[in-house]
């Protein structure tokens, strides 16, 4: 255990672990620095807020500060209970008779799991998550564009599932995003992902974001929505309150869904 350490040493050597361990969890820092697990979540929000590391369920995985992705289990634990939130508020948009898009995120794949009680619902979807969810719901059509799979995503890309978009009049479109900007709008990290989600934007009549407040002012390699092809923005409470007004300033709807929490 080391001794007693003001706020800023702790941290430091807690990115020094990270940096050999790649991650490192909420009990074992407690342990080792003989503090709470308050104080702990206190320093890993303090950490992710300079963009020194990622919060997950139970601890922290060091970000390097660049696109790459991480694997679709572990980006499903980030934030778990904003998303949860945040799916079921958007969906709550859908009607019975609809077609709808869902793309590949964690967070639409939240919308998916709280749309079980609708009737002659068509979800077009490239997600194979959003598929397997959706599978088994009676009076849900689940259609699957087809094309190349992405396994860190469980999602399918490529021109080969543009075709589909087109032969459905797709209501409502639902999709995360890496960030959002008012300048960039939503921007991915992926270019195949990209352009995929470009061409499910111009399919639908709404468009709907469902990004957490980790997402707002953060821009990933290239944009696939912008802010003016955007109607509504559905995210948790922590969402900067400038760029929110900003956002209705310019005629987006902005939804809170949830409250303010922590770990």
């Amino acid at each position: 255990m080391d001794d007693a350490l003001y706020a800023p040493e702790r941290q430091a050597k807690i990115l020094t672990l990270l940096q050999a361990q790649r991650r490192v969890s909420v009990s074992s820092l407690r342990e080792r620095f003989g503090v709470s697990a308050v104080t702990i979540r206190n320093d890993l929000s303090e950490l992710e807020r300079r963009g020194e590391l990622v919060r997950t369920h139970g601890g922290a995985i060091l970000t390097d500060r660049d696109d790459v992705e991480l694997a679709f289990s572990l980006r499903s634990q980030l934030y778990s209970e904003q998303k949860a939130a945040i799916g079921e508020a958007a969906a709550a948009l859908i009607g019975d008779s609809e077609a709808i898009a869902i793309d590949a995120s964690t967070t639409a794949l939240q919308v998916a799991r709280h749309i079980g009680s609708r009737r002659e619902l068509t979800v077009v979807t490239n997600s194979l998550m959003v598929a397997y969810e959706l599978a088994s719901v009676d009076g849900i059509t689940v259609v699957i564009t087809g094309g190349i799979l992405r396994p860190v995503s469980y999602s399918l890309v490529g021109e080969i599932g543009t075709g589909v978009l087109s032969q459905f009049h797709i209501s409502k479109g639902f999709f995360g995003a890496k960030g959002l900007t008012l300048a960039e709008g939503l921007t991915d990290a992926d270019s195949f992902e990209v352009r995929f989600k470009r061409s499910m934007v111009a399919a639908c009549k709404e468009v709907i974001a469902v990004v957490d407040s980790s997402k707002w002012g953060q821009v990933a390699t290239a944009s696939f929505a912008a802010i003016d092809q955007v109607d509504r923005i559905f995210t948790d409470p922590s969402a900067p309150a400038e760029m929110v007004q900003a956002l209705q300033e310019r005629g987006v709807e902005v939804h809170l869904a949830g409250s303010e929490q922590g770990d």
